[in-house]
């Protein structure tokens, strides 16, 4: 995970803040992973709170090109304008995790670059629990 985020944040040099968290489906917490950026004080994040939480809950890919129009958005930092949140489900179709990225920069993430971040996510599903 931590070459993942490396490799994202070196191609993609909007990218401020790539981070994992981790599911644990027992106390519907997201635990945070590796990461790369700044330090968060959201280490553990419950289902259905901000927009790591309603990934959580929905299984699907979240992306808010202006964080500032998200009525369930978490600060993690003032500079944040637009963020990414992909799922990640292991070779069984299990939701284990997901990556988030945080841009300062509105708009960041076009079409191609969601693409690219999910093709990483599928790399490391497949890879999960080997």
């Amino acid at each position: 995970m931590v070459d993942a985020a490396e490799f994202l944040q070196k191609k993609h040099k909007h990218f401020d803040w790539v981070g994992f968290y981790i599911m644990n489906n027992e106390a519907k917490t997201l635990h945070l992973g590796p990461y790369l950026g700044a330090a968060t004080e959201h280490t553990v994040i419950p289902y259905g709170k901000g927009i790591c939480g309603q990934v959580a809950v929905s299984g699907q890919m979240y992306h808010a090109s202006d964080v500032g129009q998200e009525d369930n958005y978490i600060a993690c930092s003032i500079e944040t304008k637009s963020e990414l949140v992909l799922p990640i489900y292991d070779a069984r179709g299990k939701l284990v995790a997901q990556l988030d990225i945080d841009s300062h920069e509105k708009n960041t993430f076009t079409p191609e670059v969601i693409e690219s971040c999910e093709k990483v996510c599928a790399q490391i599903g497949k890879l999960w629990g080997v």
